[in-house]
């Protein structure tokens, strides 16, 4: 069982930028495919970005597609999702996941395994 511990969330003014860390443990990471969602308040949990087990293949949702850039560090067990040009509406908690297929092309939460406890990521205007 993968135990997943995100970090790097915070306060930041809208055009900054952030790094978040998901630490991963008790696993072989480099079989999962990793993946980063995130809930504003009222609202569904939502798809943000997926990296594959190798790294090779990422996936953006289209609200963060060239803002956003997931990547993943297998000698460390760790995925990470810089965040640029940040905007008030990615004020979120932020969770990253793990998908035993290790190829990370769903989208939906149904389609994770393993999740982490979240991190909180605001966005002053």
């Amino acid at each position: 069982q993968v135990q997943l511990v995100e970090s790097g969330g915070g306060l930041v003014q809208a055009g900054g930028s952030l790094r978040l860390s998901c630490a991963a443990s008790g696993g072989t990471f480099s079989n999962y495919a990793m993946g980063w969602f995130r809930q504003a308040p009222g609202k569904e949990r939502e798809f943000v970005a997926a990296i594959n087990w190798s790294g090779g293949t990422t996936y953006y949702s289209d609200s963060v597609k060239g803002r956003f850039t997931i990547s993943r560090d297998n000698a460390k067990n760790t995925v990470y999702l810089r965040m640029n040009s940040l905007k008030p509406e990615d004020t979120a908690v932020y969770y990253c996941a793990a998908d035993e297929t290790g190829w990370g092309t769903g989208r939906s939460p149904n389609n994770y395994d393993y999740w982490g406890q979240e991190t909180q990521v605001t966005v002053s205007s």
